[in-house]
This record gives structure tokens, C-alpha cells and sequence, in this order.
């Protein structure tokens, strides 16, 4: 993919209520062969070495799929969003930047930087139980807060695009009740 051109990127996280790069174009999409789960332990933004968080990985599964947001950048901002994005996602190289297909809601295919979790790293955590994950995400704070504020904001800034996930919806209902 040449970013010179400008390039379109895949938010399923933080990246949809905190992007922290300028874009010009934001569509709803659909991104096959993965789903979005809390399948990553955070030790640096979420939790710490001691008491690591969870956060959300896209984990490929053959017949799943994630819905999200894509942003387009401009290509005169492409290099310093790159930048930005690698320093932010690759902090411990336990995401990979990958180039996949998604869908635009508009009926567009386009190809957009992605960052999916590294099935071999030791931060990787696929198939935990909700109940575990509640348990996680509801005791653990990093650099960046809550691990709970990051699953409420998630959850929040989902619904105000019209898009639901059970299994954070799930997540957000118990990890309040164990909050209180």
C-alpha cells in the first residue's frame, strides 16, 4: 500500500473515540476473517506488568467479522499519522500492522492499515471467558486509566454510531456491577 496516496485505517477500539489523527472521511465498515475481542493483556495503557488489563485485538476467526469505523487521511498527512499510529499500537509488537479488505457501509472496498493481534506474542489471551475478562477489567489501571473506562467508552461510542456488540455490552454490565 502506498500512503503517499492517502490511506484509509481501521478503528474497532480507542481508535474509534480517540483517533488522535486528522482524517478527512469517516465511514461505518466491515472488516471478514476477524472479530474484536478483549484478547490482548495490556501491561502499558490498561495495566501494568504486576496487574495487567485487557484490551480489544482484532483475533482472525474464519467466519467472523467486525464492524467499526475507517477513517481516510489525507495524503499530506499520511506519513505523520503512520508515524503517529505506529508508536501508539506497536508499543510492545504484540499488534501487527497488517493491509486488509474491509467493507464501507457506502458499498465501497477499500484496503486500509489494520492492526490485529500477534497470536504468538505472550500479551496474546484469545478464548478467556467473559466472566475472567470481567474480573480483569474491573481491578486493572495503566498509564492511560481505568481498564473499565476503556470498555465503557468503547461500549458508548459504539452505540452512538449505531453499532453493538454483545460481548462488550455483556463485558460493561458485569464489570459495573463488580465496580460497585
Amino acid at each position: 500500500m502506498n500512503i503517499t496516496k492517502g490511506f484509509w485505517v481501521f478503528g474497532y477500539g480507542s481508535l474509534i473515540w480517540e483517533p488522535g489523527f486528522d482524517f478527512v472521511e469517516l465511514q461505518i465498515a466491515r472488516m471478514n476473517g476477524f472479530s474484536r475481542s478483549f484478547c490482548m493483556w495490556s501491561i502499558h495503557h490498561r495495566g501494568t506488568v504486576e496487574n495487567p488489563g485487557l484490551v480489544l485485538a482484532l483475533d482472525a476467526a474464519e467466519d467472523a467479522s467486525c464492524d467499526g469505523v475507517a477513517f481516510f487521511v489525507l495524503p499530506e498527512m499520511a506519513q505523520v499519522t503512520i508515524e503517529y499510529l505506529r508508536e501508539r499500537e506497536l508499543i510492545s509488537s504484540a499488534y501487527l500492522e497488517q493491509i486488509h479488505s474491509i467493507t464501507l457501509r457506502d458499498g465501497r472496498v477499500v484496503d486500509c492499515v489494520v492492526y490485529v493481534i500477534d497470536p504468538d506474542h505472550d500479551q496474546y489471551c484469545g478464548d478467556m471467558a467473559l466472566e475472567k475478562q470481567a474480573q480483569v477489567i474491573s481491578k486493572a489501571v495503566g498509564g492511560r486509566g481505568l481498564n473499565s473506562e476503556y470498555l465503557y467508552k468503547t461500549v458508548e461510542h459504539l452505540a452512538k454510531i449505531g453499532l453493538h456488540d454483545a460481548d462488550l455490552d455483556w463485558l460493561a454490565r458485569r464489570v459495573r456491577i463488580l465496580s460497585d
